[in-house]
């Protein structure tokens, strides 16, 4: 999907139909060695290398936040079904491929869990409109060790995250 979609999507939903929660499910490549294929990383933030925010003309730069009750909610859940999580900051990037291969570790260096490619402009809609948002991330390859998950595997074992946001919706 990318920024650009999910905050038109989002955007609607939230302004439009009058959806106050979104809960977004997805893949992630993992930044932090204790996350391993598999499991969930849940965005308490999103950084980004977008500049998605500009269009909101503010002074300076917004931090963008999850939920707090739907972070604790999907970190309760995480502990009740036994799967392993992590909560933190994810990146939301606009590149999948980049000349700079490297450059993740230096978001790793700030303690970004993961990357994937929507939360910023999720949370940042959800602030915008006074709504609720939150991103969970099945890990489906690390960037430390190189290890992915082949497509079959990613269609078919990536439930664990979309449990968590069934229980707490």
């Amino acid at each position: 999907m990318g920024i650009p979609s999910i905050g038109i999507y989002s955007y609607e939903l939230f302004n439009f139909y009058g959806v106050k929660t979104i809960i977004r499910t997805g893949s992630a490549g993992a930044y932090d060695p204790d996350l391993k294929l598999g499991d969930i990383a849940i965005g308490m933030g999103s950084c980004t290398n977008s500049n998605y925010a500009d269009q909101f003309n503010l002074p300076g730069t917004f931090a963008a936040i999850a939920d707090f009750g739907l972070v604790r909610a999907a970190a309760e859940e995480a502990e009740k079904l036994g799967i392993n999580y992590k909560v933190g900051n994810l990146l939301a990037s606009d590149t999948f491929y980049s000349d700079s291969p490297e450059t993740w570790k230096q978001w790793q260096k700030m303690g970004v869990l993961a990357v994937e490619m929507e939360a910023t402009a999720l949370y940042l809609n959800a602030a915008r409109s006074g709504n609720k948002a939150l991103t969970i991330c099945s890990i489906s390859d690390s960037l430390i060790t190189g290890e992915e998950l082949s497509s079959e595997a990613r269609q078919t074992s990536f439930t664990n995250m979309m449990h968590i946001a069934f229980e707490i919706i």
